[in-house]
């Protein structure tokens, strides 16, 4: 039997995932000594323990009956932390209007790394504004883009 890909297991998953508001943020399997499955959830008011419980719980059997891969594995579920990257079109739109971080592969008039107001998404192109000046970037000239994590 093949193994399934990472975007069949999430594709599998999401139903359940959606029936509890929850969001898979990704997916992501690791071929080490210790092989493990590893889905990241995200929910509005954030995630915690019992969250990470319930749908654990909750996709664990389901799971069983995929057989995503010949061997066993680990199966985690967890937050992906407060600075990951934004990977999806809602961690791109809920953002609209905060304050991020982002590190681009090359200099735009100077600046490896932006930090400012997220003005804009159009699912290719995203618009940071930093001290007053707009900032136009490709999808595809950013290394990483993030909330920007401010204590105080």
């Amino acid at each position: 039997m093949k193994a399934k890909s990472n975007e069949e297991i999430y594709e599998f998953l999401k139903p359940i995932a959606d029936s509890l508001n929850i969001e898979i943020v990704e997916v992501s399997f690791k071929m080490a000594k210790n092989p493990s499955l590893t889905v990241y959830i995200d929910k509005e008011g954030g995630v915690d323990l019992d969250t990470c419980e319930l749908f654990h719980n909750a996709i664990n059997e389901p799971l069983d009956t995929l057989n995503p891969y010949d061997n066993p594995y680990t199966l985690n579920v967890s937050s992906p932390g407060l600075d990951r990257p934004f990977k999806t079109e809602r961690d791109f739109m809920r953002n609209v209007g905060k304050e991020v971080e982002v590190k681009l592969y090359a200099s735009v008039s100077g600046k490896k790394f932006i930090e400012g107001v997220l003005k804009a998404y159009d699912g290719k192109v995203v618009t940071v504004t930093d001290g007053g000046q707009d900032y136009t970037l490709p999808l595809s000239s950013i290394v990483k883009i993030n909330k920007a994590i401010k204590f105080d």
